[in-house]
């Protein structure tokens, strides 16, 4: 299926009141997510942005969608603790994999406390919205999905959140750029095949 039906197959499936009620799903946390071509990344972020608009301009819908870019989550986090500029110097002196031990560290992507997971939870009401994730690509290598979902899975249950993935999703697993197997994650569903 191409792009465009892809797209408007997933804003009319978002836009049911039984997907922000997650029926059907035997009463499991909704978490879903759209995979895609990694090569279709700019006209998705361009086509996350329309179904964001489109949604949150409707009057007689009960939710509105608040959009999470992950790597704009991370700078923002690391403006704020005074870290970004370090990490830059770290990245010269020591290297990436240095630079990505200590942004794990910092933003705590390991523990229960994870920063980025907060931040989702501070900025989302309990009820009446629906959480995408975007940015997942450019947030790699400091940064995996499956951290964030399994961390988020286990405090956000009040709405239902969407992955978009520049990946496959094969129901059980994800694979990042479609040449990175993740760790599994098995709690989610495809938005749209």
């Amino acid at each position: 299926m191409d792009l465009n039906r892809r797209f408007d197959e997933a804003y009319e499936k978002i836009k049911k009141e039984s997907f922000l009620e997650n029926k059907g799903l035997g009463n499991e946390v909704g978490y879903y997510v759209f995979d895609y071509n990694p090569a279709d990344e700019l006209k998705i972020r361009k086509k996350v942005d329309e179904i964001v608009n489109k949604i949150n301009s409707k009057e007689d819908l009960p939710f509105k969608v608040y959009n999470f870019d992950l790597y704009e989550i991370i700078i923002e986090i690391l403006k704020e603790k005074n870290f970004l500029e370090k990490t830059f110097k770290f990245e010269e002196k020591k290297g990436k994999e240095f630079v990505k031990d200590k942004v794990t560290k910092s933003l705590r992507l390991t523990q229960d406390s994870n920063l980025i997971v907060n931040y989702i939870l501070e900025k989302t009401p309990n009820d009446s919205a629906v959480v995408f994730l975007t940015g997942v690509g450019k947030a790699y290598p400091l940064l995996r999905s499956h951290q964030v979902l399994n961390n988020l899975h286990q405090v956000l249950d009040q709405v239902p959140v969407v992955l978009f993935f520049p990946g496959t999703y094969s129901g059980n697993d994800l694979k990042l750029f479609d040449t990175l197997d993740s760790n599994n994650y098995y709690r989610a569903f495809k938005l749209v095949e």
